[in-house]
């Protein structure tokens, strides 16, 4: 039997998980790293935590395999998207800390690009929209911030990428400065119908293109470990943004077929086929590409804090002492009170696009306390998610009919259960919650030649699915009061005193 070694370089865990071919886990391990918050609304990473992290988990994995290195067939890569890292090519040293996807420090930059009327050129050719949450202009800040970048960047002195690209320069000793379609897809400044990185969106940023890595096809040859890093060299064949990966670990394979992951963010993703089409505040990106057929799109609604706001409650409040106490508490009530959270700590994604929103608790009474801020904290992850798919319905024109799920907080069924109740339709959870590792393996098995898509498919299994019970009338009575809390949070940061 060969294996499938899986790299899973989260937001706040770096992991590593070694498969079998049919998709079940033999061995894992995880390391959490450091979250700095320089200033309000600034979220950075230390590139080299991230690295010594991952190496950490990947080499821990195979000591518990305790297999040969001449047995596992491929790696494969998955990553946080769009955080936006800068190193010296000649050493591989990095040259700040990584501006994290949930950064918002160039909203500004971005407002004032919306207000030149460019947003319907960048949307036409990325899928996305002029927000601070894509890669181009944190990389444009990184640029303008850092003495004599700009000049070393022109030279090719210096790499660009997302955490894939630094993960695989790390792994292959400097030899491949790639990244793969669907990463590149959340940059701004990939054309995602040419295949190819767009002059005129490198212009529109100011980004040298001598910093940008080459862009391969999902399952293709991204390059060969040293044998340090291992203890011998393997392949890495797969590589893919987390949300393609988990859509690809649920088997959605098929235009139409969905699935959301609950981690530090949520992310509502519905496979699209190959015609990628744009709908009001949701966005299209690529999903994948595999050997020998076309590209493959992907709707997604994105939201920035889901269980972010768990933690919030833990490390904010200290309303509970850990996270997976919060199903319990919030279980304690039989409804939130009329209490709403809205967790706009970063803004609000899918469909309002609003990096100006800020959070707000609603609806509180004498009678509110912890249990009902509990419980409200996890309606929100519904309700966002919720906003997230009637976009996705409406840009498609496909109803949904079912909701696979994966990520750390599906674990709490009363968490999935109010997402069915809220949505109106079926949640399904798999056997295995991670799927976003299961699809960076199984995507390194299909570069690699040892499975196909048949045995993508083959590796889902349900767990237990979770039908709605909530009335259609208190269903849109709850929907109707998250609308009202929605609109006190929008604005927040520019609404006059």
């Amino acid at each position: 039997m060969t294996y499938l070694l899986s790299i899973d370089q989260g937001t706040t865990s770096s992991r590593a998980t070694i498969f079998t071919q049919a998709g079940e886990p033999i061995a894992s391990a995880a390391r959490g790293f450091t979250q700095h918050y320089p200033q309000p609304g600034w979220v950075e990473h230390d590139p080299e935590e991230i690295w010594e992290s991952q190496l950490a988990a990947l080499q821990e994995t195979l000591a518990k395999a305790d297999i040969p290195t001449s047995r596992i067939a491929a790696i494969g890569i998955t990553n946080q998207r769009e955080t936006t890292l800068v190193w010296e090519r000649a050493t591989g040293r990095a040259l700040s800390r990584a501006i994290v996807w949930q950064d918002r420090r160039t909203a500004e930059r971005t407002d004032l690009l919306k207000r030149d009327g460019v947003e319907p050129l960048v949307r036409e050719r990325t899928g996305l929209l002029l927000d601070p949450y894509f890669s181009a202009s944190k990389l444009g800040w990184l640029l303008d911030e850092l003495p004599g970048l700009r000049e070393r960047a022109q030279r090719g002195e210096i790499c660009f990428g997302t955490v894939d690209s630094w993960l695989i320069f790390r792994l292959t000793a400097g030899r491949s400065h790639v990244t793969d379609l669907s990463n590149a897809s959340r940059t701004l400044l990939f054309n995602i119908h040419t295949l190819s990185w767009d002059d005129d969106l490198l212009r529109l940023f100011d980004i040298p293109r001598a910093m940008l890595p080459e862009v391969l096809p999902n399952a293709s040859r991204f390059g060969v470990t040293s044998a340090e890093i291992a203890g011998g060299e393997i392949a890495i064949t797969g590589v893919a943004g987390d949300q393609q990966a988990a859509l690809l670990g649920q088997g959605c394979l098929t235009s139409g077929m969905a699935k959301a992951t609950f981690g530090t963010g949520a992310f509502v993703v519905m496979n699209c086929g190959e015609q990628g089409s744009c709908g009001e505040g949701v966005l299209t990106s690529i999903g994948w590409q595999l050997p020998g057929e076309k590209v493959q799109y992907a709707l997604e609604g994105s939201i920035f804090i889901a269980g972010a706001a768990i933690e919030w409650l833990k490390e904010g409040l200290g309303i509970i002492a850990e996270a997976a106490e919060v199903e319990a508490l919030a279980a304690s009530v039989p409804d939130s009170g009329g209490v709403y959270l809205v967790p706009a700590l970063t803004g609000l994604g899918t469909p309002y696009w609003d990096p100006h929103a800020r959070g707000v608790i609603a609806g509180l009474t004498r009678g509110s306390g912890k249990a009902q801020l509990a419980r409200a904290a996890l309606e929100a992850i519904a309700f966002q998610t919720v906003d997230a798919i009637r976009a996705m319905e409406a840009a498609s024109g496909v109803p949904l009919s079912e909701l696979r799920v994966d990520g750390g907080a599906t674990r709490n069924n009363l968490l999935l259960q109010m997402q069915a109740d809220l949505l109106g339709a079926p949640v399904l959870r798999p056997r295995c919650t991670e799927t976003t590792s299961l699809g960076a393996a199984l995507m390194a098995g299909i570069g690699a030649g040892v499975i196909d898509r048949a045995a993508v498919a083959q590796s889902w299994a349900l767990d237990r699915r979770f039908s709605p019970e909530l009335d259609e009338g208190r269903r849109e009575e709850l929907c109707r009061g998250w609308k009202k809390a929605v609109r006190l949070s929008l604005g927040w940061e520019r609404a006059p005193l």
